[in-house]
């Protein structure tokens, strides 16, 4: 996704609503110089890609986020280590770079993901 994609997306996903046009140019014109049909062009475009759905109104259409902005980082990162010679590095790589409160997060998706009943979460409940 694009930098005007990301920016447009951003508030498609913060308002959490279906979102015309005109809602998303006023909103970025607080930021930058843009034109409707940029922002038409650039809703057209995510449209096609699967990232919104949009619904006519009249002569306009309303989008709406298909999925939500965590998805959308789930399915980079996954592009990203897929992409890797060398997996296992990439993830140690990527977990020498995040800060506490990251690696902080991640073991909770790890314990999330595992569930109660795993071997591993009944041994990191036993150390605490």
């Amino acid at each position: 996704m694009g930098e005007l994609e990301d920016a447009v997306m951003t508030r498609v996903w913060k308002w959490n609503r279906p979102v015309t046009v005109r809602e998303v140019l006023e909103d970025l014109q607080q930021e930058r110089s843009i034109a409707y049909t940029t922002v038409m062009t650039v809703l057209d475009n995510l449209h096609q890609k699967g990232w919104v759905r949009r619904e006519a109104e009249g002569r306009a259409y309303r989008y709406e986020a298909v999925s939500t902005r965590a998805a959308y980082a789930a399915a980079l990162m996954n592009e990203a280590w897929s992409q890797s010679d060398n997996p296992a590095a990439a993830l140690v790589a990527f977990f020498g770079m995040m800060s506490p409160k990251q690696r902080e997060a991640l073991a909770d998706a790890v314990r999330m993901v595992q569930g109660p009943e795993s071997p591993d979460a009944a041994a990191d409940d036993a150390g605490r």
